[in-house]
């Protein structure tokens, strides 16, 4: 395991507070919340890992074509999803589907895209979340051309400015595009932060057979800062992600945040990780785990009681259960809606495309095929 360099952390693996942390660059982290915000960043966590559990589950019975599990890297989503203004934009990965339960999504929509319904349903200007990117890296660049727009219209400098995150996982570090967008933000101070779920593992591949130094030193080389945060801390993302947001939002341009945790399951359900890791280093990360760590504060604090833990596990079945209904009752797609959404409005070439496969469809009724 790589050792831990400069981390931010706000929450000891046993729920102990932290009032502040110091970053690799001198600033100092540090989060007061409601007692019901604290209890709300809970229900948060225990709700998405209940639904991408499901999620799980219904690909596993066929019921969905793939499924990228966000199992460990709860409180990295949550944290920095919370941290969100309404007015800021998102570029997600094709598994951040927590910081998409954060932005008021359906959570019904990525199971669509992946039982192959739809494309993707959701309106990312409504919901300020672009749609999922499954080009390994290739959202780094599009949160880029955004925010280097956004600037040019003039809608940062303030406190009520807007700010782009990108999210991507350690494996796209090494993406031409990732390093590619670093070199545009920093040269023209895009308002962007740049969100790496170091998850310690590009699919099969361990975090030290990718980079030499701790991934959140490589933004020094760009000209911009870069900070790690313990990503099993929801406090801790939060108040990393929050000031990040707020540096871009003011101005004064991009932030690499090394969210330092560990994916407890598969890549994705087509993966097999005991092939390539051992149980015991597993085992070692379940100790950090997310949740239970925010529990024991909310527990020692006395914010929250068993009869409140029990109820948001209540809860997050229920959901969990509705989900599976609704998945199970979703209709297919007619063959046709394939040409729907290709171009604002429509083409020669798609209108002459959708008459031959009417017509060849066409040529089916009535006989034996």
């Amino acid at each position: 395991m790589e050792r831990e360099d400069a981390l931010v952390q706000l929450l000891t693996p046993d729920g102990e507070r932290i009032d502040r942390a110091v970053g690799p660059d001198g600033v100092e982290y540090s989060v007061e919340l409601t007692d019901e915000e604290y209890r709300g960043l809970y229900r948060d966590l225990v709700t998405v890992r209940r639904l991408d559990a499901e999620a799980t589950a219904l690909q596993r019975q066929g019921e969905l074509g793939i499924w990228a599990s966000l199992l460990g890297q709860e409180a990295a989503q949550v944290g920095s999803g919370r941290a969100l203004r309404p007015q800021d934009m998102v570029f997600p990965t094709y598994r951040e589907h927590g910081v998409l339960y954060c932005r008021g999504i359906d959570p019904i929509m990525p199971l669509s895209l992946f039982r192959g319904v739809d494309q993707g349903a959701w309106d990312p200007n409504e919901f300020r979340f672009g749609m999922y990117t499954i080009v390994i890296g290739a959202q780094t660049l599009h949160a880029t051309g955004y925010a280097m727009g956004i600037a040019k219209d003039g809608k940062v400098g303030g406190d009520d400015g807007e700010a782009v995150i990108a999210y991507f996982g350690d494996g796209a570090t090494s993406q031409g595009d990732v390093n590619e967008a670093f070199i545009w933000s920093a040269v023209y101070t895009a308002p962007v932060v740049f969100f790496c779920q170091n998850n310690q593992y590009a699919i099969s591949e361990p975090i030290e057979r990718q980079t030499r130094v701790p991934l959140y030193r490589r933004a020094a080389g760009f000209g911009f800062p870069g900070v790690r945060v313990d990503g099993n801390d929801v406090l801790a993302t939060y108040a990393v992600t929050r000031h990040a947001l707020d540096h871009a939002r003011g101005g004064q341009g991009p932030t690499l945040i090394e969210a330092y945790t560990y994916r407890m399951g598969a890549h994705t359900t087509s993966d097999d990780p005991s092939r390539y890791r051992p149980a015991a280093e597993a085992e070692a990360w379940r100790a950090r785990d997310p949740i239970a760590r925010l529990a024991a504060f909310l527990g020692k604090q006395r914010i929250a009681d068993e009869s409140f833990f029990a109820d948001v596990d209540e809860q997050a079945k229920d959901q969990a259960v509705r989900l599976r209904e609704r998945v199970l009752t979703m209709p297919d797609p007619a063959p046709e809606s394939i040409f729907q959404n290709v171009y604002p409005h429509g083409s020669p070439l798609l209108d002459d495309e959708r008459e031959r496969f009417e017509a060849y469809r066409k040529s089916f009724e009535g006989s034996a095929h």
